[in-house]
């Protein structure tokens, strides 16, 4: 992987990238809120030597800090885009999760031609229709309680509470130790993060999927009620969604095999619709 920077307006973007074949798919991992790059290293450890591989430090985020918190998800998605093309990345494939798979809906939303692939993991879905107008009254105030909620309890809870696994705990622990001594960066980070979502639910757009995705939901999740909405989620779309067996919110680490597994099979799926479709001459 080959560590890079973008510019943008706001601020610096740190992203990781590794390139066999410019004409392949290109798998971009987006971590959730508060984690970083390093959330997908089982993922990367995969994949790197069999596809074009990225994943960033989202806006904010770890390395890609100081950052202005003026942007939306909207913004989010076109940076990453802008990326891409200057990356040479014509076939990617977005694999979110949780606030990850947000920006995925969201770029789907602005360049549904260019996404060959989605996949979900412990995410839910964008549409205004699934949340409550309590629950986005809830969103936009979350700050405050992240700046005075007890520094250890926080620690506790945003290792213990998002991953079963000990590996997934001790992962979430070290990402979460970037802002050690720095609650009042973690609170503003975490309030600008669910205050976004709240607005890009309320801007009541489609965010409909048009490549080949899949949902995947840890059965352990207890983030929020991204098990409700999965199920919710893949009721009204009939995209694919599949349970990992005692897992939480952060199934990728919990059960990276099991993940992995799923995830190429999609890839492998869209690689051969496409070259099927070249053969016969049609538009896949």
């Amino acid at each position: 992987m080959i560590k890079k920077i973008y510019e943008t307006p706001s601020g610096r973007i740190h992203y990781w990238i590794s390139t066999i074949d410019g004409n392949a798919l290109t798998l971009v991992f987006l971590p959730g809120l508060t984690a970083d790059h390093r959330l997908f290293e089982k993922q990367i450890e995969h994949f790197e030597n069999k596809y074009n591989v990225f994943v960033w430090d989202a806006p904010g985020h770890n390395e890609s800090w100081p950052f202005e918190l003026d942007f939306d998800l909207e913004d989010k998605a076109r940076w990453l885009q802008e990326i891409l093309d200057a990356e040479g990345v014509t076939r990617p494939v977005i694999i979110g999760q949780s606030m990850g798979g947000y920006v995925g809906q969201t770029f789907a939303q602005l360049y549904p031609e260019k996404l060959k692939g989605f996949v979900s993991i412990d995410s839910a879905p964008l549409q205004r229709k699934y949340v409550t107008g309590a629950e986005i009254w809830l969103l936009k105030r979350m700050e405050p309680v992240y700046r005075w909620y007890p520094w250890k309890a926080l620690l506790r809870q945003g290792t213990n509470g998002v991953a079963t696994s000990e590996y997934g705990r001790r992962l979430m622990h070290g990402i979460m130790m970037t802002y050690d001594g720095d609650q009042k960066r973690y609170a503003g980070l975490s309030g600008h993060g669910f205050r976004m979502l709240a607005e890009a639910m309320e801007k009541d757009l489609p965010y409909e999927i048009k490549c080949p995705a899949l949902l995947i939901c840890g059965e352990k999740d207890r983030a929020g009620s991204c098990i409700r909405y999965n199920k919710a989620w893949h009721r009204d779309t009939g995209i694919r969604l599949e349970w990992i067996k005692d897992a939480g919110h952060n199934s990728n680490t919990d059960k990276p095999e099991v993940v992995n597994r799923l995830i190429e099979e999609l890839v492998t799926e869209i690689d051969m619709k496409n070259h099927g479709g070249e053969k016969e001459g049609l538009q896949i």
